[in-house]
């Protein structure tokens, strides 16, 4: 049994643990010394009976408790220590000596207690572990991270993800600044932008959709790279970016933001728990910006919009092991670019592009413990998007909806840590001038993923997950991914296929609207196939990783342009082909903190207008970034940032065939008094822009209707944002 130890409240929430607390009693068989190794059993107990997956250490081996709570060692004679820990609960130790042979029994009852400090945990892959037990390599954007970038862009997540590495935040639409999330070089039509699992922001988040969400309601962001259509079907190709939300604890919180380029941000933030088992939180926000010709050609770098958004989120647990998280979402938002007014472009006339956008969301998820090692878990959600999109004279109007269900299981049973599920998405579009364009994509789904502890230092996870398209048919993917830690090092082996359906929305196409497009035909869906490899170690303060990966793509879709004017959108003949190393180091000592790294990319196509390959347009070779900051908890944080962005090849062009290197610099300045924080950002105070070494304009209208060349380097040049957080 344990030693007496001092009660400790629960914590009905239970996310985080305390530092680990060490109980110890001494368990002495009085018989000399003789026989080899003997077997201890190891029962956990938690205060609803057995625990089944705690992990049980001691020299050197570890395992996992069955549904009966029980594990066993095979430990030489002598002294030892044996360790239990398991999520949501205190570790617990007890010391055992050994001499004689003979079957030991240890009874370690385990306490519940919130999670607390650097501990932290993930669920993308639906295992819910702690990140350094996960075989499957993933990025996590923490809270800490996540209230830097509030403060520096309220309205949304683009700067969070730019500033992530190995991914790229690409314009794509520049004339209403859009954009979208490059995951390892890969296209942003491959990247799933989910919220706490669910497609609350559709099948594909477009040009727009990173600009559209406020981060103030995030806990913490994760980030699978590479091919995920094992976990989350062929909308997540080239990888996943998960949104997790923060939970209902006390607070109200209110933020306004100004910036020198004439944009306000007002956020509010309201969350706490009514009686035991309900909470609730709620984000509410409203953004505008006008418009800014840093350059004064007549054409706004940034376009006007003013947006309305709020989200409110419902909880519910019995304290018995169901728990259920309801939401709503609704957005209003009307962006208008092109020529300022009054002011024409080269050909003499003004032009205006907008894009007016409504959107509504619903997601449920709901958990359920059965008995004390099976957990059943239900998600769904709806969306429905509907645009107004003007190109010059040219209106188009669309709708986007997407409709999502799953039911998967999952329990631990000895060294295993299994889920089996089943899916249904529905994903479609209806233009209300293009007919020809429109779709509707239904795809159910099967999948199944196991994580197997071979042994102490050894961790194997499959994921295999079966999609059947019905238009593109059925496929199979999987995904195997090794964790190994000897010693100090942590080593991740993955590689996994994937593929995607395709669709008119290409960064081309988005670009000038599909009135400019032909019909599509004869399209095969893109096949993919990714590895990646993963060593780091942590040195006292000093944390570091490198990276190495590949990926290709199979029948990739290429938009290709012709004398017509119109663009074709098609698979073509070769293959996509990726790859690259990434290198991140971070030293935490005290209130100091630096951060590193550097990613070297690779990526090349068949040129849509060739025979030949070429590389991928808007990819830099080398890329990198260095963060360094002071903060003293309470009082408040200095910061500094610096990125480098390599050269870039460039498609179409008038002034230059590759973009010019550059250096990105920005400092912010955080108080705390009392109730408020006091901020002011500087973001790229050298004004670098891509407007001082060419036109963004170009001297005439393109026969596909474009006015305005690629981007490759900001816009905006140098900005300042200040502002206020109150917490009440």
């Amino acid at each position: 049994m344990n030693a007496a130890v001092p009660a400790c409240p629960v914590n009905r929430r239970g996310r985080r643990f305390a530092s680990p607390v060490f109980v110890t009693a001494a368990l002495v068989l009085l018989a000399p010394a003789s026989g080899a190794a003997q077997s201890v059993w190891v029962r956990t107990l938690g205060p609803a009976g057995p625990l089944e997956g705690t992990r049980v250490e001691a020299s050197g081996q570890r395992v996992l408790t069955d549904s009966a709570g029980m594990a066993r060692l095979r430990l030489p004679l002598g002294t030892h220590t044996v360790t239990a820990t398991r999520i949501g609960f205190a570790t617990e130790s007890m010391e055992v000596v050994l001499s004689q042979t003979g079957d030991t029994t240890l009874v370690i009852r385990m306490r519940e207690e919130a999670i607390e400090g650097e501990e932290i945990v993930v669920t993308s892959t639906r295992s819910e572990r702690r990140i350094e037990e996960e075989p499957i390599r993933i990025e996590v954007v923490s809270r800490e991270e996540v209230e830097e970038k509030v403060l520096m862009t309220p309205g949304d997540i683009s700067m969070l993800l730019n500033e992530t590495s190995g991914l790229r935040v690409q314009p794509t639409a520049p004339s209403l600044g859009g954009a979208s999330v490059r995951i390892q070089g890969l296209r942003g039509r491959y990247t799933q932008i989910l919220s706490d699992g669910l497609p609350l922001y559709g099948g594909q988040a477009g040009a727009l959709g990173p600009l559209q969400v406020p981060p103030m309601d995030l806990a913490q962001v994760e980030v699978i790279k590479g091919a995920a259509s094992a976990l989350y079907g062929p909308t997540a190709l080239g990888g996943v970016v998960n949104l997790i939300s923060r939970r209902p604890e006390p607070a109200r919180e209110l933020l306004l933001n100004q910036s020198t380029l004439d944009g306000t941000d007002l956020v509010g933030w309201l969350a706490d728990e009514v009686g035991e088992r309900w909470g609730y939180t709620l984000l509410a926000s409203a953004h505008r910006q006008d418009f800014a010709d840093v350059d004064a050609d007549g054409w706004a770098d940034v376009p006007r919009f003013q947006r309305l958004s709020v989200r409110p989120r419902l909880f519910w647990n019995d304290d018995r092991g169901t728990s259920v998280m309801a939401t709503v979402g609704g957005m209003t938002e009307d962006r208008t670019g092109g020529t300022l007014p009054e002011r024409v472009t080269p050909e003499g006339l003004p032009f205006t592009e907008s894009l007016d956008t409504r959107r509504f969301d619903g997601g449920l998820r709901v958990r359920r413990l059965l008995g004390s090692s099976r957990v059943l878990t239900a998600r769904a959600s709806g969306f429905v998007q509907g645009h107004e999109h003007r190109y010059g004279s040219t209106v188009e109007d669309d709708e986007h909806r997407t409709g999502f269900a799953e039911l998967a299981l999952s329990g631990h049973d000895g060294r295993h840590l299994w889920v089996l599920g089943l899916a249904f998405q529905h994903d479609a579009y209806e233009n209300a001038g293009l007919p020809a364009f429109d779709f509707a994509y239904r795809v159910p789904s099967v999948f199944a993923q196991d994580e197997l502890a071979l042994s102490g230092w050894l961790t194997v996870a499959g994921s295999v997950r079966w999609d059947q398209h019905n238009r593109f048919g059925g496929a199979l993917s999987p995904r195997l991914s090794f964790l190994a830690r000897t010693g100090e090092w942590t080593t991740r082996l993955s590689g996994g296929t994937g593929f995607f359906a395709p669709t008119p929305f290409t960064e081309e196409t988005e670009a000038v609207g599909l009135s400019r497009v032909t019909a599509p035909a004869g399209w095969t869906r893109e096949e993919a196939r990714s590895g990646m490899i993963d060593v780091g170690r942590q040195i006292g303060p000093v944390e570091f990783n490198v990276s190495a990966f590949t990926s290709l793509i199979d029948a990739p879709l290429q938009t290709v342009r012709s004398d017509s004017g119109l663009l074709t959108v098609r698979n073509g003949d070769d293959r996509v082909h990726t790859w690259g190393t990434e290198v991140f180091a971070a030293l935490r000592t005290g209130p100091w903190r630096l951060v590193g790294s550097h990613s070297y990319l690779r990526s090349t196509e068949p040129d849509p207008g060739d025979t030949a390959r070429r590389e991928v347009p808007l990819t830099p070779r080398h890329s990198a970034g260095l963060i360094g900051a002071y903060e003293q908890e309470g009082r408040g944080r200095v910061g500094i940032e610096a990125y480098y962005t390599g050269r870039q090849e460039l498609d179409d062009d008038p002034y230059r065939d590759a973009s010019r290197r550059h250096f990105i610099l920005g400092f912010l300045v955080d108080r705390r008094l009392g109730r408020f924080r006091v901020f002011l950002n500087a973001e790229n105070v050298l004004d670098t822009r891509q407007t001082r070494w060419a036109p963004l304009v170009r001297p005439g209208r393109t026969p596909d209707g474009r006015w305005l060349t690629d981007v490759w380097a900001p816009l905006e040049g140098r900005a300042f944002n200040a502002g206020i957080w109150l917490s009440l």
